[in-house]
């Protein structure tokens, strides 16, 4: 296994190994670059995955102290546990469900297509759909993305049957059972998915796209790529000149090592990728690194998500089978007159019984609330995802009165729901509690948003500098050897699941890198 000596400053760091750090070291390495990867948590192999949710939960989660503020309904139920994100070689790319949606045109020009929404900071993404279109392909046939390719649809559940039969009676024309970066033949080594249910635990059969082991192997193989477990990133380091040179990171001993860098590339998720360019703050920076524009950290995202149960006469078993087994998606256009800005969809959802227990009303208990986890074999389940505003206020800040075990600020999550996140999610819970109203439910629950997995903005892609941290291929306004590569660098959240733009992205930037490093202006 190759191995990089700490005083090499040729090689490209990247802090972080999910979906946007682990494709771009990957696609770096092929390509001839050195590329060192840190990544806070352990590597846990598929043969570890863990099929039961609890303790697979203590396996994976990034579960390090987080405070929280804001009006948000997280806030009071998970107050230390704002995001449901993996700590461990993969990143959450082990945790996700494998929705694989491009963003449509008019989310790319959200400021141009919804206007000045009052409370909003929306602002227009520096690329077009056009633009990311050659990109899309490249991730779709890399992720091996059902319903493109000509990559056959996965067969749908009992769970996607029940949204099926409720969506088509309200009228719903796009229904199926989506666009999945998880084989529905055996394709790229790996087989066919085996129906197992544990999405969210890690796919043991490798049947669903992960960087864990669907890309770190290859760019291992070419020599050029080390992955450096329990590696927990500090702080950014830079010369005089304003150029970063190097990653204090803390070892698997707590030890602090420099590793030098001739880029570095920031991929840590929107809540630990600003924390770390706020901590890297110096004499020359003293509000942080890239952040002449005080953008680093503003403009928090976490789609406007909720989720809604439905009981019925018979059982459903919605556990079993592909955890996000279909979709609607009818409802993302932009259509103004529903009383909201951007869409939304319906993508099936299923947790366990001790999850359900959890989440379907945290707090709650008596009569009803256990009258409804007994009615879990009968119950089928949807996800609502949408578009929800940016917010200036909406943001990752440094909580200095509460230190992690390393002597560093904990980040503080502060989130309050726009108007418009509020009017879409209510508009979705009457529209779902009518799809399976309609699909012969007797009773139906809409349950309050739990810790977010789909985490965005803070580090903003904009033209202008002033406007946000990064230009459109991820490369810092302020410093040109520092990159943002995850969804932080998202101008908007759009209204789609974000793994597989986020990997497009990772790819673009990776020819971009490559192409500076040749030319030696970075």
């Amino acid at each position: 296994m190759t191995s990089f000596p700490l005083n090499d400053d040729s090689v490209v760091v990247i802090i972080g190994s999910g979906a946007g750090g682990g494709t771009l070291g990957t696609e770096l390495a092929l390509k001839g670059v050195k590329v060192v990867i840190l990544e806070a948590g352990p590597r846990i192999e598929i043969e570890d995955f863990i099929n039961d949710e609890w303790a697979s939960f203590a396996q994976l989660s990034w579960s390090d102290k987080r405070t929280t503020s804001g009006s948000w309904r997280v806030h009071k139920d998970f107050p230390n546990l704002p995001a449901w994100i993996v700590k461990a070689v993969g990143g959450t790319s082990i945790h996700w469900a494998g929705a694989s949606l491009r963003f449509q045109d008019h989310e790319f020009k959200a400021r141009t297509h919804y206007g000045n929404v009052e409370g909003a900071n929306l602002l227009d993404w520096p690329i077009t759909l056009g633009e990311l279109a050659p990109y899309y392909e490249k991730a779709e046939f890399k992720m091996g993305v059902t319903r493109t390719n000509d990559i056959p649809g996965l067969p749908g559940n009992n769970n996607f049957k029940v949204l099926e039969a409720g969506a088509t009676k309200l009228g719903y024309k796009e229904v199926h059972t989506g666009r999945m970066a998880i084989n529905s033949r055996p394709r790229d080594g790996r087989g066919s998915c085996q129906q197992i249910g544990f999405c969210f635990q890690g796919c043991k059969s490798g049947a669903k796209w992960s960087t864990l082991y669907a890309e770190l192997p290859k760019g291992e193989d070419t020599g050029n790529l080390e992955v450096r477990p329990e590696s927990h990133v500090l702080r950014i380091e830079h010369d005089g000149s304003g150029k970063v040179t190097g990653v204090v990171y803390a070892d698997s001993n707590g030890k602090h090592q420099l590793q030098k860098a001739r880029v570095v590339c920031v991929a840590g998720n929107s809540i630990e990728s600003p924390r770390i360019l706020l901590n890297s703050a110096s004499n020359q920076f003293p509000n942080g690194l890239a952040n002449s524009s005080g953008q680093v950290g503003r403009n928090y995202m976490r789609h406007t998500t909720a989720a809604v149960f439905g009981v019925f006469d018979k059982p459903v078993h919605m556990y079993r089978g592909t955890t996000m087994a279909g979709i609607v998606r009818d409802e993302s256009i932009h259509n103004p007159e529903r009383g909201f800005v951007g869409g939304y969809e319906f993508e099936t959802i299923s947790v366990g019984l001790p999850f359900m227990a959890a989440f379907l009303d945290p707090g709650a208990w008596g009569r009803k609330f256990t009258a409804a986890l007994d009615s879990y074999p009968n119950m089928a389940g949807l996800w609502i995802v949408g578009e929800d505003m940016p917010q200036e206020t909406n943001r990752i800040t440094l909580n200095k009165d509460i230190k992690d075990k390393f002597g560093m600020p904990v980040p503080n999550v502060h989130y309050d729901d726009h108007k418009n996140d509020i009017s879409m999610r209510n508009h979705a819970y009457k529209q779902a509690t009518a799809l399976y109203e309609a699909a012969g439910a007797t009773h139906v629950y809409q349950q309050t948003p739990y810790p977010s997995t789909h985490n965005l903005g803070t580090n903003r892609m904009s033209a202008n500098p002033q406007d946000g941290v990064v230009n459109k291929f991820g490369q810092t306004h302020d410093i040109k050897n520092l990159f943002v590569s995850d969804g932080s660098q998202f101008t908007t959240g759009a209204g789609e699941n974000p793994t597989l733009t986020i990997v497009a992205l990772a790819i673009r930037q990776a020819d971009y890198i490559a192409g500076e490093m040749m030319k030696r202006t970075i």
